[in-house]
């Protein structure tokens, strides 16, 4: 199948506009030789003399245009055929000239405002049909992220930094909050009571090693005869006694349990309020999490962590597309509605453009130079023609235009001037 030519239309352009240049160059030639044949006088005079300008003119805007693309009449004459064998110095001029004076920082600037990169994110990542992909390309990379913190480097750092940040001045006011979260929510009851159950339940199935062991105090401290008589019965009573308060403090009205809800909310006060409670909280949790079993733990942890998360990440149906896709459509809808996202998404893109400019605009220099170098010479003319050919066909016909009608007025303030002229 025949392939079409897409610049069919500018080639016809172009040879309409040639021919017409050609016919208006051949009309003063044929004006200048009809004039011969002409009977003498002062008009056939003006007409020659004109004819001839515009003739000379035609001609020398026919060789100039003509230089341009190839050697005129195929004669090799020195400094034509411009294009054609300047070809690698001409694309780097254009590519220095397009990087330094059309892909400028203001002229950026004013397409990244024109085109609201907020709004074509917020469109993108609010519909499911773009925001699934992405949420799946970002779970198949999350392996790769999770890899790098396995790296011994990493890992040090890590084990650097975590306890600084867990542990700094702050620590204690998160934990203030988070303590409050679950206190205004009664959890700190529900754990308060969770724990006493497992005293309980601790104390049933030690009771006899308890018993055996208070029976065996009592004998230390006040003889063998002491502690046969009274030993079982003082192991019996504390445990009772033990089980009895107990008891007592799993009500959820008992004086206990409202004395644990004071005492908690006065912590957490102090917490809040207090720097130095809150720096010794901060301490305290420095120290835990930079033990080395305590680290060990973490990185244990963090295996099994990291092996469900790869596992649930390759999956298309798992949790983790799942989030990513909501949380990309959150991010979406964020940027539809909030001015202040919008302005920062704005920020950051000026911001990576700013830094990407000065080398996106050597390699785009670099770039054009290179596709422009490696045209063969018939491509780059053909190309170059056809997109400026039609306005340097104007120039062919305005020089001969022109020529003409100074060629006649140059005759006649002569001739005026001077009487007879030969011109």
């Amino acid at each position: 199948m025949t392939e079409t030519d897409p610049d069919a239309d500018a080639r016809r352009e172009l040879r309409r506009h040639r021919a017409f240049a050609t016919f208006l160059l051949l009309l003063m030639g044929a004006l200048t030789l009809g004039c011969y044949a002409m009977p003498e006088g002062w008009a056939t005079d003006l007409l020659q003399a004109a004819a001839k300008a515009g003739f000379v003119g035609g001609i020398a805007d026919w060789f100039a245009v003509t230089a341009l693309f190839r050697h005129p009449l195929g004669i090799p004459i020195p400094h034509t055929a411009i294009i054609p064998n300047q070809k690698e110095r001409l694309g780097l001029a254009l590519g220095r000239f397009v990087a330094n004076h059309v892909i400028t920082a203001d002229e950026v600037s004013s397409v990244l405002g024109r085109l609201d990169v907020p709004g074509i994110l917020a469109r993108y990542l609010s519909d499911p049909v773009s925001a699934r992909p992405a949420a799946v390309t970002l779970a198949a990379l999350l392996p790769r992220i999770l890899a790098t913190v396995e790296d011994g480097r990493a890992r040090r750092v890590a084990s650097r930094i975590i306890p600084r940040v867990l542990g700094g001045a702050g620590a204690g006011i998160v934990v203030a909050r988070a303590l409050r979260t679950l206190v205004e929510g009664g959890r700190h009851q529900e754990m308060f009571g969770f724990i006493l159950e497992q005293l309980k339940t601790l104390l049933g199935a030690r009771e006899e090693t308890l018993r055996a062991a208070i029976e065996e105090r009592v004998r230390e401290q006040g003889g063998r005869l002491i502690g046969w008589a009274l030993g079982a019965s003082i192991a019996r009573r504390v445990l009772t006694t033990i089980n009895a308060e107990l008891d007592k403090m799993s009500p959820d009205g008992s004086e206990l349990r409202a004395a644990f809800d004071e005492w908690i909310r006065r912590e957490i006060n102090r917490m809040e309020e207090d720097p130095a409670r809150a720096a010794e909280i901060g301490a305290a949790i420095r120290k835990v999490v930079a033990h080395e079993t305590v680290q060990a733990w973490l990185w244990d942890v963090w295996s099994r962590l990291r092996l469900a998360l790869e596992a649930d990440a390759a999956r298309p149906t798992g949790r983790t597309v799942a989030y990513l896709e909501g949380a990309l459509g959150n991010l979406g809808a964020m940027l539809e509605s909030d001015p202040g996202a919008r302005a920062r998404v704005e920020a950051a893109a000026a911001g990576i453009t700013s830094q990407l400019m000065p080398a996106a605009r050597e390699r785009l220099a670099s770039f054009i130079a290179q596709v422009v170098g490696g045209w063969d010479a018939k491509t780059i003319t053909d190309r170059l023609e056809l997109r400026v050919g039609k306005d340097l066909q104007y120039v062919r016909m305005n020089g001969t235009l022109v020529g003409f009608i100074v060629g006649g007025l140059l005759y006649g303030l002569l001739r005026a001037g001077f009487g007879h002229v030969s011109f």
